[in-house]
């Protein structure tokens, strides 16, 4: 009954992707497609460890698969401008929960590359200067995929683009300057993948992005459509 299951698995995937280009913000509909395209193209995650482990970081991160502990109260409390401060006032900005991220799996190379990049998106929206409104999100989206071989943010730059060329037309300009810059920024920062994130809390974050090469975003509010 697998085939059954892998179609079942392929329905749900698409309804996902419907869904999400409808409702961009409807954010568990990523976490199903996610799931979708770990069952049915293992060897993407292959490719995808294959790019991770040419960087010694990365190398480094898969063999230890160390996890990201988050505690917010105690990150509020450093000072402004360090990479924890900003990434603290990032989420309680946008209302996030380090607790609502799924806990996934951390076994194997394939499990812990989901598991740390599922764990690390809110750093690297710290990082990067992306916001989480949709232009932001598809600028990270643009980065991520600069920096691996991943399918899903191509995905999810596609729901973006059909999002926009049906409901919001009047947002595209913001939109392409944030995935053009942010495949630019990608290409040119070090790799992000595997970085021990919480090693960093204290250093000034314009230290942080200078050592990775990361010039971060700034969006242009009077960016017209």
């Amino acid at each position: 009954m697998s085939w059954l299951n892998d179609r079942l698995v392929l329905v749900r995937s698409l309804w996902s992707f419907v869904d999400l280009v409808r409702h961009p913000e409807h954010l568990d509909r990523v976490f199903e497609i996610s799931n979708a395209l770990t069952s049915q193209h293992v060897e993407v995650l292959g490719q995808m460890r294959d790019h991770f482990v040419r960087d010694a970081v990365g190398a480094s991160a898969l063999r230890d698969k160390p996890r990201l502990r988050v505690d917010l109260r105690e990150l509020s409390r450093l000072p402004p401008g360090t990479l924890g401060r900003t990434f603290a006032d990032h989420m309680v900005a946008n209302g996030l929960d380090p607790a609502a991220i799924p806990t996934l799996s951390s076994e194997t190379d394939f499990d812990f590359i989901r598991a740390h990049l599922y764990e690390t998106h809110d750093v690297w929206h710290a990082v990067t200067g992306f916001g989480t409104d949709v232009a932001g999100e598809l600028g990270l989206q643009a980065f991520y995929s600069a920096q691996s071989p991943g399918g899903l943010p191509l995905i999810l730059v596609a729901t973006g683009l059909l999002n926009t060329a049906f409901f919001a037309m009047g947002d595209r300009g913001r939109r392409m300057e944030a995935i053009a810059r942010g495949w630019d920024m990608g290409r040119r920062a070090r790799p992000l993948f595997g970085r021990r994130w919480d090693e960093s809390w204290t250093k000034p974050i314009a230290e942080v992005r200078g050592a990775l090469g990361v010039d971060p975003y700034v969006a242009d509010v009077a960016l017209a459509a």
